[in-house]
């Protein structure tokens, strides 16, 4: 490691990021870097498949609980609005107490919040042990990759997070064909019962194998401040972005919490250059590959998080698939991230992050491009090729880019670190879904009078055109009851032919997003602060 990284990320007269205060090598399970790998991926993999899965038990719960839709929302939101704005806040906890006490508090917390969620008689309960999830997700995933750097050796980091990586992938793209078959088969209280034997295995395997690090130079106080202007600023971004789509983006409402969470950054930012141990050292950022690292990984999560989102709605309500079946249908996707993962750890120790990075935001950028030319006939064939090749393409960033956030980052960091990597893909997947959805709301109303028209279709009123293009943005059909079959199959035409050319241009919008995302890449390089863990065990 260099000064000038020792100056960048801890200020000047601090000393070098050091080794974990115990380096003694392990022996036996405890401490044992593959079962400790082994460990945190059940952990992860729980929270992973929760972001997933419970989208599919929402209308069950729904018609269960007698809640409206708004209340349904807020079972997606709420979890997330806590796990966005708690990450950083979570990483800098494990990296004061320890990330193996965090880890299984995390562990313990979620899964213990699921249960109570299946128990739960009202949309209420729901939802607030739903925060509570996310609030204990954030304790749990910065935490899993502070340990996996302080346990593995800097030459078998890559693979480490290739193969927590492709956990995380596997179980997010799994969650909905999980879901499905939970739901049809047994109700939706097992969506969130599943995660309590889960956690108490992750508990375990906890309790006999993780170590415990510390750096030497950990932080001993709290930027209390600080965390409450983060967490503020996070807040009033990520609501925002939520509520654009119901509150418009040239509402009054919508840009006073983007001009709150503005100022909320920049008192952050003001802050954390006076208090003696901030929460996020600024010094950090002027690490060019850890900077870019974070962008890249905002970036991909828009262009992932903003198409994917229309493919569900694409293969449901456009091809009428039921959710199993779409499931299946991204099976491509999912099983290039599982091969692709461990493949691109291995790749990128051998070559460096730079290129496969590169590589796979190009990738990216092809893959979505061809699901830009998608339509209502697409094969199943053609559409697993693009879903292949999306998937190959976000495996060695999803690896890529958390190996240079973290490992640019000193031993002492690494719970921030992770806790930033979380977050920029957290803030990249609400920004990909809010602009893109944005996109396709644009498309849609600027043709769907006409095509209406030009179908023959009987004139609509302003409110009826309205209450269409929100049918439409989503695939579906807006045909009133006792419509006849011959209008009825013209609505479909019109209104599946529209979402199309929506989505089609959120794609392509997804695919420059991918290309910007290409020179971004080229100016990340391996971690120089890789080596501050490599004490701590040996394989």
């Amino acid at each position: 490691m260099t000064s000038q990284t020792t100056i960048s990320a801890t200020g000047p007269g601090d000393k070098a990021p050091a080794a974990p205060s115990d380096p003694t090598p392990s022996t036996g399970l405890r401490g044992h870097p593959w079962f400790t790998l082994i460990t945190v991926a059940v952990g992860v993999m729980m929270v992973a498949l929760d972001g997933t899965i419970v989208a599919i038990a929402n209308p069950a719960i729904q018609k269960d609980l007698g809640a409206s839709f708004a209340d349904v929302q807020w079972i997606t939101n709420g979890y997330f609005l806590a796990l966005a704005v708690s990450l950083i806040t979570a990483g800098k906890l494990g990296d004061r107490f320890g990330h193996r006490q965090t880890f299984l508090i995390g562990v313990s917390g979620f899964a213990l919040a699921s249960g109570a969620i299946g128990l739960s008689h009202s949309i209420a309960f729901v939802v607030t042990f739903r925060v509570l999830q996310g609030l204990f997700g954030a304790l749990l995933m910065p935490a899993a990759l502070g340990l996996l750097r302080a346990t593995f050796p800097a030459e078998k980091l890559n693979m480490a997070i290739g193969l927590w990586g492709m956990v995380i992938g596997a179980s997010t793209a799994g969650g909905p064909i999980l879901g499905g078959v939970l739901v049809e088969h047994v109700n939706w209280q097992s969506v969130f019962f599943i995660n309590v034997p889960v956690g108490a295995i992750a508990l375990v395997l906890g309790l006999l194998i993780l170590r415990d690090h510390r750096a030497e130079n950990a932080p001993r106080s709290f930027d209390i401040l600080g965390i409450v202007l983060l967490s503020g600023a996070m807040f009033c971004l990520v609501w925002a972005l939520i509520k654009a789509p119901t509150w418009g983006w040239g509402s009054g409402t919508t840009w006073t919490f983007l001009a709150v969470s503005v100022l909320g950054f920049a008192l952050f930012a003001f802050w954390e250059q006076k208090v003696a141990e901030p929460l996020i050292p600024l010094g950090l950022f002027r690490s060019v590959p850890l900077s870019a690292g974070v962008v890249l990984m905002v970036l991909m999560a828009i262009a992932f998080m903003g198409g994917l989102f229309f493919v569900t709605f694409y293969l449901q309500n456009v091809h009428g698939m039921s959710p199993i079946d779409a499931g299946l249908h991204l099976l491509p996707l999912t099983g290039m991230m599982i091969v692709g993962s461990p493949l691109a750890g291995a790749a990128i120790t051998k070559l460096g992050p730079r290129i496969p990075l590169a590589g796979g935001m190009a990738a990216t950028a092809i893959a979505m491009y061809g699901m830009s030319t998608l339509t209502s006939d697409t094969g199943s064939g053609v559409m697993s090729i693009w879903f292949a090749l999306l998937g190959f393409g976000l495996a060695p960033v999803m690896v890529g880019a958390t190996e240079v956030i973290v490992g640019n980052a000193p031993m002492e960091l690494s719970g921030v670190a992770g806790g930033l990597q979380q977050a920029a893909m957290q803030i990249g997947g609400s920004l990909g879904t809010a602009v893109l959805g944005a996109v396709m709301a644009s498309r849609v109303d600027s043709d769907l009078a006409g095509n209406w028209t030009d179908a023959g279709l009987p004139k609509l009123t302003q409110p009826q055109l309205d209450a269409a293009a929100e049918a439409v943005q989503v695939g579906v059909a807006p045909i009133a009851p006792n419509t006849p079959e011959a209008i009825a199959a013209k609505i479909t035409q019109v209104a599946h032919d529209t979402f199309i050319s929506g989505m089609s241009l959120a794609c392509l919008v997804a695919a420059g997003v991918a290309v910007v995302a290409v020179f971004v890449a080229l100016l990340t390089k391996r971690g120089e602060n890789a080596e501050a863990g490599a004490g701590a065990a040996h394989i």
